[in-house]
């Protein structure tokens, strides 16, 4: 199938890991992608906010797409975050990830200021304009204080590259909404882990998941649960599976995730400043979760393993 409008199942958000000096550590994330592959994962979503674009270079922004590419060797999508500052970097980054063999960006607004929806319209199309890849808008309207409503996506129905939207909003009745302005005009995505059930339910075909970066089976398994309607089997799952979903809530995600990677033993806790490690007891809090997660861990339903088939 073509990765332009076969994009489904989970997208786990991959982590950057980092040396102790703070440089990118291409072969500690290359085993990452490794790891999840081996899990089953639909598709990677390289350089998002779980991975720390806005704290990386473009330089070394391209460095990870290449690693990734190579690894997964068109085995499955690889899709990269975009979140420059201006319309003319955005454009020379998506020239430069297209080039290097992404399958797909995912773009974010500006993130320079809260701008208004003309302004955010603009800027996603002149992104699109640079580049034949296929993009999926991202919306996340609680981190990133612009909002790209449902209204605003029918605008850019035209654009052809445009294929695919990611909510992180919250607000599932979006799903709808723009189901009902646009048809099946763009790809739905789940963007926030702990509405995955109800986002999937009411027509996502897709979930670019933070969590899944530290249970990746789990996630895949809840996802075609859902997908498939077996909601009997998919409560239990969701409900084991909820306190590590609220992780993905928070404003400190990016480094709920990454200690949780380190606790069992899938990557680095390290994110680069401005980000700063936990605190100790919000190390004890998830270290609980965690040991509560890993005590009571389903035995997971029949979904057609393997799951990277």
């Amino acid at each position: 199938m073509d990765p332009r409008t076969s994009w489904k199942g989970v997208f786990p958000a991959v982590t950057t890991q980092f040396r102790d000096d703070f440089s990118v550590d291409l072969d500690a994330t290359k085993k990452v992608v490794e790891a999840l592959i081996a899990d089953g994962v639909s598709g990677l979503v390289m350089c998002g906010t779980v991975g720390e674009n806005c704290s990386l270079s473009q330089p070394e922004k391209f460095s990870l797409l290449e690693m990734a590419v190579g690894t997964v060797g068109g085995r499955l999508p690889v899709i990269s975050g975009l979140a420059e500052y201006t319309s003319v970097l955005g454009s020379t980054y998506a020239r430069e990830a297209s080039r290097i063999g992404v399958d797909g960006l995912m773009v974010m607004p500006a993130m320079v200021y809260p701008a208004k929806p003309r302004e955010t319209l603009d800027h996603f199309a002149t992104i699109a304009r640079a580049s034949d890849t296929p993009i999926m808008i991202y919306n996340n309207p609680p981190s990133y204080r612009t909002d790209v409503t449902p209204a605003m996506l029918a605008a850019l129905s035209e654009i052809d590259t445009i294929v695919a939207f990611k909510d992180s909003s919250g607000d599932t009745r979006r799903i709808v909404d723009v189901r009902n302005m646009t048809g099946d005009r763009f790809i739905p995505f789940c963007g926030l882990d702990d509405v995955v059930l109800e986002s999937v339910a009411l027509g996502c075909v897709g979930w670019v998941s933070g969590m899944s970066n530290v249970f990746p089976r789990e996630g895949e398994t809840l996802f075609r649960l859902i997908r498939d309607r077996r909601f009997d089997e998919a409560m239990p799952l969701y409900d084991w599976f909820m306190p590590i979903l609220h992780l993905d809530a928070r404003s400190d995600l990016v480094q709920a995730i990454k200690y949780c990677e380190k606790l069992i033993g899938r990557g680095s806790e390290l994110t680069r400043p401005p980000r700063l490690a936990l605190d100790a007891a919000e190390k004890v809090e998830l270290e609980a979760v965690m040991k509560q997660a890993e005590a009571t861990r389903p035995a997971l339903p029949e979904v057609g393993l393997p799951l990277a088939a």
